[in-house]
């Protein structure tokens, strides 16, 4: 008997080695980075076990359907300074400069967060794992310790938790709000959201004139962020989830 010939989508097939998301590989594909049997790719292009597959000119694998031995995945507490690419140049430090280094392999950020906040981001080097953790079907918590300077009123909390405009005209709102403690001018919440739009936590709380002036997250769906893990360190998480 024949055996049969799977065909998988490109961008599926590249996340599974762990070459990125596959959100991040649609982009590499509409770039033109990616060619398959020496044509350029399109969106949408399904792949078998016997073509060639190359990004950016460097062939990848002659068996796509060929998978790591061992994935891994780890919670990185993020420090402030740092930005989430893979290069910067400005020259300034990037979370993946603190990672294990890999040798065939490829870390994915699950989530970002930008230079002037901490805390936890999830790293896997399957592209398959991280897309599932970040596509919106997920619903993910993430939550996030903030400390806000100015006189915060209960019709703001009220607002965030039903729902603003942002200075994008998308709506946006906390699923849960909870003062933390503090006095004065400063006070600290603990927030939470569904989703991981660009600065989304600051941008909700400037539209209440409120001004976010440090922000920790603490959590990505049921990861939370160990209280004796330092900044710029990691811990190695259980893969077989």
């Amino acid at each position: 008997m024949t055996k049969a010939v799977i065909a998988q989508r490109l961008q599926k097939v590249l996340a599974q080695l762990g070459l990125g998301s596959r959100r991040e590989i649609e982009g590499w594909i509409e770039a033109g980075k990616v060619q398959v049997n020496g044509e350029t790719a399109a969106l949408g292009c399904k792949v078998v076990a016997r073509d060639i597959i190359s990004v950016n000119g460097r062939v990848i694998s002659q068996n796509t359907q060929a998978r790591p031995a061992k994935h891994r995945f780890i919670l990185y507490h993020k420090p402030v300074g740092e930005i989430c690419t893979r290069s910067d140049p400005e020259g300034r430090a990037t979370v993946f400069a603190s990672l294990p280094k890999l040798v065939t392999q490829r870390w994915v950020a699950v989530g970002r967060l930008d230079i002037n906040s901490s805390g936890v981001i999830l790293f896997t080097t399957d592209g398959e794992l991280a897309n599932k953790l970040m596509h919106p079907s997920a619903n993910l918590e993430r939550e996030y310790a903030v400390r806000v300077l100015g006189t915060v009123t209960n019709a703001m909390l009220k607002n965030m938790s039903t729902g603003v405009t942002l200075d994008d005209g998308n709506k946006a709102k906390f699923t849960q709000i909870k003062f933390s403690g503090g006095s004065g001018a400063n006070s600290w919440y603990h927030v939470v959201l569904t989703e991981g739009r660009y600065r989304e936590v600051r941008r909700i709380w400037d539209t209440q004139g409120i001004k976010v002036n440090r922000l920790i997250r603490i959590r990505y769906g049921d990861y939370k962020l160990p209280r004796d893990l330092e900044p710029g360190k990691y811990l190695e998480l259980d893969y077989s989830i």
